[in-house]
């Protein structure tokens, strides 16, 4: 694996480097070949107090992203290695899930280790147990992205659909996890 590791407001010392390639190494041991595969790592520190660290890993079948916060540089590698880990079983076990519900024998080890079938499995057949628990539809008022974070904040939720009134598409306000909020909105 290849890594590209980036600090901001923060310099990355070789041993951070180093410890953050040791952990980050271990989720290897879950493939059965090394993954050839891009690791990005972007480490920083708010306020010289809070420190985060975002790790994205992305691979053929799966992309691995986790971040983290904490006092501790050292100790939020620790924690995103586990979300990494916990990702990967994860995919896993349903992987797994799948192929005994289908009882089949004609299998082969994909890169993770995990069995497929050789008629050509790919994840877009799999619905990796995703349920949609509930449907709702309502009428997207034309409004402006203030009025819509309004709207968010009054029902108490983390996002809110409109449409635009200005370009007439249908844009998503939410709530950061800095208290701050975010758009999304359509290329053109």
């Amino acid at each position: 694996m290849n890594y590209n590791i980036r600090g901001e407001n923060m310099e990355v010392t070789p041993s951070l480097r180093e410890y953050v390639e040791k952990k980050v190494g271990k989720v290897e041991r879950y493939f059965d070949t090394t993954p050839v595969a891009d690791v990005h790592v972007k480490m920083h520190v708010q306020n010289n107090q809070q420190h985060s660290i975002e790790v994205t890993i992305p691979m053929s079948r799966l992309l691995l992203r986790a971040e983290e916060d904490h006092s501790d540089m050292y100790a939020a590698i620790d924690l995103v290695v586990e979300k990494l880990e916990r990702q990967i079983r994860k995919h896993k076990t349903k992987v797994n899930r799948k192929f005994r519900q289908t009882g089949t024998k004609d299998v082969f080890k994909n890169e993770m280790g995990v069995t497929q079938l050789e008629n050509g499995w790919s994840e877009e057949d799999d619905d990796f147990g995703a349920q949609l628990v509930r449907t709702k539809r309502f009428n997207l008022k034309p409004m402006d992205a203030e009025e819509a974070v309004l709207q968010m904040d009054m029902l108490g939720h983390s996002f809110f659909v409109f449409s635009n009134a200005v370009s007439g598409d249908t844009n998503v306000v939410y709530r950061r996890k800095d208290g701050r909020y975010g758009l999304i909105e359509p290329e053109a």
